[in-house]
């Protein structure tokens, strides 16, 4: 029952709200809505890697193309730039993502991925949308389609980017540094969506300020002096050693930083020794690091460098030996919504889809490098909102402790395909025309 009043919900708002001429926004996504589902299983059944997105990269400049944008490929890699010009006005960048996880589906849809690649160590991986990725390009398109369509409606430039390698933290990077913003119109705005694991398809989330974390991921290898296991006083052990820095790490968060500032330090790896009576020579650490502001940043890096430092000395090592730290450079900087952009998004999704169909979403430490599109000299204000997915009935029986919600990057992770698509390109479109429509 719950599930047929929401879908009830959502076409009477769409049609009250939508109403252009004879048709409605609802009797145009209806109408479009069986191409852009042929396009989702497609795209859900034919997932790439980061960095190898080159079918999918190729079949959405084909969709561009066709709706009649101009369109440049590979932009930082496998990126995609589309362009419409439709008149004098601003100039609005509307990104999706591209690539798929290194994940084997155990969804059971008729349309799972089946593909099985070798990644960058030569292991074959089973490769899934397990991202909601595939959700992304899919409205993407669709809003990309419909906007075409209510040309009449806005004026302006439409600059709509597939971007890839999103899930390593890399491809927006990419892009800017490849020329985005010169080589194309610079936007006023930017705007993205991302599927939410725990949200009822038919509902939109956003959050202003700070949305998204900064993430870092950091290598440390600790250094010691090996030997036999029954003669420990000959050795300087490096699992001790490192024993000790894992501990001393929790007092960063706990003591050096704010208790108002999040900030996690999470020992996510660790590996040493060979053999029960042996007193290797290194243990390597593998850690994340999430944070929101660049300050607080900045005191996990350093805190880090100095405990380690600190407690090589402590074991007696010479400076030479203390433990090498490689902060990666997969770096996804924390993710800022314009507040005023933001406010301004919820108040039309809130005229189109009713009030209680957007929620206001706390902060999370996920990652998303959508962030780098608004940390230029260019000063971009962006704006990135959450796209629920979930049966509506999942939902309350979670709620209920009787169902466990698959999470993003699951492998059971089954968006609703058809509400899901409807609602994003309408929460799209319905932002582009708050933001650049004609009044």
């Amino acid at each position: 029952m719950l599930r047929k009043i929401t879908g009830f919900v959502f076409s009477l708002f769409i049609s009250i709200s939508f109403l252009s001429g004879q048709n409605t926004y609802q009797d145009m996504i209806e109408k479009d809505y069986p191409y852009l589902d042929a396009l989702y299983k497609h795209l859900h059944s034919s997932p790439e890697l980061s960095f190898r997105e080159k079918e999918t990269s190729a079949r959405l400049a084909e969709e561009m193309r066709k709706i009649g944008f101009e369109v440049t490929e590979n932009v930082g890699g496998y990126g995609v730039v589309a362009v419409l010009k439709n008149g004098k006005g601003p100039t609005l960048l509307v990104r999706t993502d591209t690539d798929a996880l290194p994940v084997v589906e155990e969804t059971g849809v008729s349309y799972a991925s089946k593909v099985k690649v070798k990644d960058d160590s030569g292991s074959e991986v089973g490769v899934m949308h397990a991202c909601g990725h595939d959700i992304h390009m899919t409205v993407w398109t669709g809003t990309a389609r419909l906007m075409e369509k209510l040309k009449k409606r806005w004026s302006g430039t439409l600059v709509f980017i597939a971007q890839p390698a999103e899930e390593r933290g890399s491809g927006a990077r990419a892009m800017i540094e490849d020329g985005l913003y010169q080589r194309f119109p610079r936007p006023d705005y930017a705007l993205a969506l991302h599927t939410h694991a725990e949200m009822a398809a038919g509902t939109i989330g956003y959050r202003p300020g700070f949305a998204l974390a900064n993430v870092d991921m950091m290598d440390i290898v600790v250094y010691g002096k090996g030997g036999h296991g029954a003669y420990p006083h000959t050795t300087i052990d490096p699992i001790v050693l490192a024993a000790r820095i894992v501990v001393s790490l929790q007092t960063i968060v706990s003591r050096e930083i704010s208790p108002l500032d999040p900030a996690v330090v999470t020992v996510g790896s660790i590996h040493g020794g060979t053999k029960a009576n042996i007193i290797g020579n290194e243990v390597k650490l593998e850690l994340t690091l999430r944070s929101y502001t660049d300050e607080v940043r900045e005191k996990l890096i350093s805190g880090i460098r100095r405990i380690c430092n600190g407690e090589a000395m402590a074991a007696g090592l010479p400076e030479s030996m203390y433990p090498t730290i490689n902060l990666r450079n997969e770096f996804t900087p924390a993710t800022y919504n314009d507040p005023a952009l933001a406010e301004r998004l919820a108040g039309v999704w809130k005229k189109t889809l009713g009030e209680a169909s957007v929620v206001e979403k706390p902060s999370v430490m996920g990652g998303e490098d959508f962030s780098e599109y608004g940390r230029t000299g260019d000063k971009v204000p962006i704006s990135i909102f959450w796209l629920g997915v979930v049966e509506p009935e999942k939902i309350e029986a979670a709620s209920k402790g009787e169902y466990k919600l698959p999470s993003l990057h699951s492998s059971k992770y089954k968006p609703v395909p058809e509400q899901s698509i409807k609602t994003g390109v309408t929460a799209m479109a319905a932002g582009i025309l708050e933001l650049i429509g004609q009044k």
